[in-house]
């Protein structure tokens, strides 16, 4: 009779599968299953209502197909999702619930709304036992036939305008650290820097200024200076006269909490405040792979970025592997 699943071993730095699933037992492999503590075996043939973990694993994979990823094993009894590519993950988390509720299937993923590089383990699936009632595996495809369970969004390009504002950056009193930080951040994506521009405190510099990027070819702009809610800050004001549908003027996050975003038809706009420029990460970083991602973001999104919108403040920043910016 046949294995009916991978028998594992972990001894001499080696683990893995030691005999594979199907497997005859030979005389010559008893010392070595005893070794690994194996005084019993589990073979025979599968009851015809059932399905075996491995063939779970593939058929759960089969109803997931992600765009820009591919399914690894099965191994020990489960599939892995793999990026090709940078994108943006995500899942849908009512979806995943429903299924890893109906009973013996459990999938795992990375958090919705998560950064990732390719090579990123996005997703493992499997089921508890070693075999299940067929109808639970029918039960997760008709569910997820209605439905993307994981998105892996790719980049798209933008051309960015920058607007900087400031009288002592427009008059040569102090050197301007915005720019620099917005290069090196958008050098991640498939971006491209239209132009720079420095402006005094002046509504109508401004407002003309991000005209002429948007006449330039600008389909993201972003502006940084003068955010926060004193009378003497012009910025908001700026773009609200540009004529942009301000979605939220602050977010319930740390640090970036004046942070702006507003829309000129479907043009992004963010207003930056100066953390960018002093802490490695803001929610500058957090909102960028959801832009270039083409998520257009709701009232409702940049409220709940205060469920995790605290940053640690870690001593070494390891963003995005932390719970700053998941919403």
């Amino acid at each position: 009779m046949p294995l009916c699943h991978d028998l594992t071993a972990m001894y001499d730095g080696f683990k893995g599968a030691l005999f594979k699933r199907g497997h005859i037992i030979e005389e010559e492999d008893i010392p070595v299953l005893l070794k690994i503590g194996k005084q019993t075996v589990y073979a025979g043939a599968i009851p015809d209502d059932m399905l075996h973990e491995e063939d779970c694993a593939l058929r759960l994979s089969k109803v997931n197909e992600v765009e820009g990823a591919h399914y690894e094993g099965p191994s020990e009894g489960k599939v892995l999702l793999i990026a090709d590519r940078p994108g943006m993950l995500r899942v849908n988390t009512k979806l995943l619930e429903e299924v890893n509720g109906i009973g013996d299937i459990t999938i795992s993923t990375l958090p919705d709304h998560y950064r990732v590089e390719k090579g990123a383990r996005l997703a493992s699936m499997r089921i508890v036992p070693l075999f299940t009632d067929k109808e639970q595996i029918v039960k997760a495809e008709k569910l997820c036939g209605n439905a993307k369970l994981i998105e892996l969004m790719p980049y798209r390009e933008l051309k960015a305008g920058i607007v900087i504002t400031g009288s002592e950056i427009y008059n040569g009193i102090i050197k301007d650290g915005f720019e620099p930080v917005v290069r090196r951040k958008l050098s991640y994506y498939p971006s491209q820097i239209v132009d720079v521009r420095i402006c005094d405190d002046d509504m109508d510099m401004v407002v003309k200024t991000a005209e002429d990027l948007i006449k330039k070819g600008a389909d993201f702009l972003i502006f940084t200076g003068g955010m926060s809610v004193d009378p003497d800050d012009i910025t908001p004001g700026a773009i609200r006269r540009l004529g942009a549908d301000v979605i939220s003027h602050g977010l319930p996050a740390q640090p970036g909490n004046m942070t702006l975003v507003a829309y000129l038809g479907d043009i992004p706009v963010l207003g930056v405040p100066g953390a960018a420029i002093s802490l490695p990460t803001t929610m500058f970083d957090v909102l960028l792979p959801q832009i270039f991602a083409g998520i257009r973001f709701t009232r409702e999104d940049l409220v709940r970025l205060g469920d995790g919108g605290l940053c640690q403040m870690c001593s070494e920043c390891h963003y995005p592997n932390c719970t700053f910016g998941r919403y």
